[in-house]
């Protein structure tokens, strides 16, 4: 079994945030590959089902970012699972608008949703960092990440969000490159090569047969033009 979260603030007022990519991730998982209703547990929001062999549950904190490790901790011990079973999505400032990454254990980069995690259950635990850019200063980064992204990234949102729900079974299965390449194929789908032009046939060449000599005298030919 694995348990999968998804990093965000609770409430429409939230929704559309930066810092709400994870749950945003969790919600096309679920609605893509057939999950139960959503129900209040564990602190958060909680929804079973399977992705390819793998009983699958996730979970969206609702204790606010900076808490987000007391709901992980609290579903990891019902659950009787190791931080090795437990993935967690969440936006990555470092990484450009629409990039991925996997991440095993390591430090937390100052992110309050991982480091709240890391206090409840340790390091040991999957990362799939999705790249929300940075706004250019540390001072800017609270207010840049609590922001709607705006529309003209829909485009780009919508291509991340479908390829890890494409992938999403390999990641349950732990099958990171397989994940990743789900991925990609949404956000860089390879170039259809364009075609070699044929060569234009070259033209048959018509010989003509060689015109009989003449024998003829030139009174002949003479006589002959006046017939």
């Amino acid at each position: 079994m694995k348990l999968i979260v998804g990093l965000g603030n609770p409430g429409a007022k939230y929704a559309r945030n930066r810092h709400n990519i994870g749950f945003m991730a969790l919600d096309r998982i679920a609605d893509d590959h057939g999950f139960a209703p959503w129900r209040a547990k564990f602190q958060g929001q909680l929804s079973e089902g399977r992705l390819g062999r793998e009983k699958v549950i996730l979970l969206k904190p609702e204790t606010f970012m900076n808490n987000s490790g007391q709901s992980v901790g609290e579903a990891m011990r019902f659950f009787k699972l190791e931080p090795a079973d437990v993935i967690v999505i969440h936006d990555e400032i470092d990484l450009a608008p629409g990039k991925s990454r996997i991440k095993s254990g390591g430090g937390h980069a100052g992110h309050n949703g991982l480091r709240s995690i890391h206090a409840h259950i340790g390091e040991a635990y999957e990362r799939v960092r999705l790249g929300v850019g940075h706004p250019g200063r540390k001072e800017l980064v609270p207010g840049y990440v609590l922001r709607d992204f705006p529309r003209a990234d829909d485009d780009w949102l919508d291509d991340l969000l479908r390829g890890i729900s494409d992938g999403a079974p390999h990641l349950a299965d732990g099958d990171g490159g397989r994940f990743m390449n789900a991925v990609a194929l949404r956000t860089a789908p390879p170039r259809s090569s364009a075609g070699t032009p044929k060569p234009s046939a070259t033209p048959a060449v018509k010989h003509e047969a060689p015109a009989p000599a003449d024998d003829r005298s030139a009174l002949q030919k003479l006589v002959d033009r006046f017939k």
